[in-house]
């Protein structure tokens, strides 16, 4: 480490009577962004650029996109006590009882070591059954961890997965310093609310976050609740992004939403890889269909929840397609996976590094009668581990995609 401090002593006395050392807020600290916005009270982390989010007037992948899953701040020092200052924007909805907090992760060296949450902050309040929403302005939060070895150490805070986030400051007690990407593969992953984090525990235990860490990858999570719809924009961001290693999770949205027929999903999914390609034309990708799902499996959307014990914190989906329907189109998870697996085989004779990967083997029928999805749609926080552990196993087990050794380079 360098003997000269990053940042200058933050001028307010601290409790413990130990000076701070302010750090400013360089994006060589924050990984898992693709952007940085600088607002009149910190910055806020977007996993969607700029250009991409002008495209879309669509309210639901606007809060998507800025809740900050997968991003983290990483960095070296021998503190014993950090500080992050954050604005948090919670989600209220009308008739319900509040959300938890988000959950930010402090990790040391690798391993989950404390955890946190910020309250206050902004407010995003939502009326499901007026179809209306409304904001209001909070104040920031501190968040402290103390208690840290003194030693030379990687420390991340992971932020939390389902919360808008915008960083304030960050203090330390000894000097910080960044910590290179060098050495380690990039693992570039987009999806849906499954991806994002749904009902995780934490933001490191998502089950992306979670396949990265054994995979031994850095994770960049662009799943986007409610916002996995083959999106040109959303492709041109996976094209832009540096990475060794992408996977695209299709499907859930795409039906539960019934945006499309099956006319228009096929075109539009070989429009999105070859938009894929064009950035990274030799990377292992991974095209993975939806877990199983058994109110979509045969059903076509769209799904709406059903507000019969929202008082009591509790809110399940229903479909409310038509079978007979598929056969003018609609889609079902049975037919998005059939078409997926025949389209990636074609493709794979020109495309020796495009997979497929049947969702069914991350989460199948016998695991939803184990660990049945509480809403209908969402894994919670265990499947979410068995998620993880299985996509470590199939992704980058020996032999498989993202196996040791593949990348962009070769």
């Amino acid at each position: 480490m360098s003997d000269q401090p990053e940042g200058i002593p933050h001028d307010r006395g601290a409790a413990d009577g130990v000076a701070r050392i302010t750090v400013p807020l360089a994006s060589d600290l924050i990984r898992g962004a693709l952007e940085l916005e600088r607002t009149a009270r910190g910055v806020l982390p977007h996993r969607l650029p700029a250009r991409a989010r002008a495209q879309c007037s669509d309210g639901q992948l606007a809060m998507a996109e800025a809740q900050p899953s997968g991003v983290r701040l990483v960095f070296r020092t021998r503190a014993t006590t950090v500080e992050l200052d954050t604005l948090p924007t919670k989600t209220r909805y009308v008739g319900a009882p509040p959300r938890p907090d988000g959950v930010y992760d402090l990790l040391v060296d690798g391993q989950l070591t404390d955890q946190g949450s910020a309250t206050g902050g902004n407010a995003f309040i939502v009326d499901m059954l007026k179809g209306t929403t409304e904001s209001r302005s909070g104040p920031a939060a501190t968040l402290r961890f103390t208690g840290l070895p003194d030693r030379v150490k990687e420390v991340g805070i992971w932020l939390p997965h389902n919360e808008v986030t915008q960083l304030v400051a960050l203090r330390a007690d000894a000097p910080v310093e960044a910590v290179p990407w060098e050495g380690r593969r990039v693992w570039l992953h987009h999806g849906s609310s499954i991806s994002q984090g749904s009902d995780a525990a934490s933001p490191s235990t998502t089950w992306p976050a979670l396949a990265a860490s054994l995979g031994g990858a850095e994770l960049v999570n662009l799943g986007l609740g409610g916002g996995a719809l083959l999106d040109p924009f959303t492709a041109r961001a996976l094209r832009d992004t540096p990475a060794d290693l992408i996977s695209v999770k299709i499907g859930i949205n795409l039906v539960n939403t019934d945006l499309m027929r099956l006319r228009a999903f096929v075109p539009a999914v070989h429009g999105f890889l070859d938009t894929v390609r064009e950035g990274h034309p030799t990377a292992p990708l991974l095209v993975v269909s939806p877990l199983f799902c058994p109110i979509h499996e045969d059903t076509p959307g769209p799904s709406v929840p059903d507000f019969g014990d929202l008082g009591a914190g509790r809110l399940r989906f229903r479909a409310v397609g038509d079978p007979a329907e598929c056969a003018e189109g609609k889609l079902t998870l049975a037919v998005v996976r059939e078409q997926l697996a025949g389209l990636v085989e074609r493709r794979a004779v020109d495309d020796p590094h495009l997979h497929y990967l049947d969702g069914r083997e991350l989460y199948g029928t016998a695991d939803f009668d184990e660990l049945p999805l509480p809403d209908q749609l969402h894994p919670d926080a265990a499947t979410h581990r068995r998620v993880g552990e299985r996509f470590a196993a199939l992704a980058f087990g020996p032999g498989k995609p993202f196996a040791a050794g593949r990348t962009r380079a070769s």
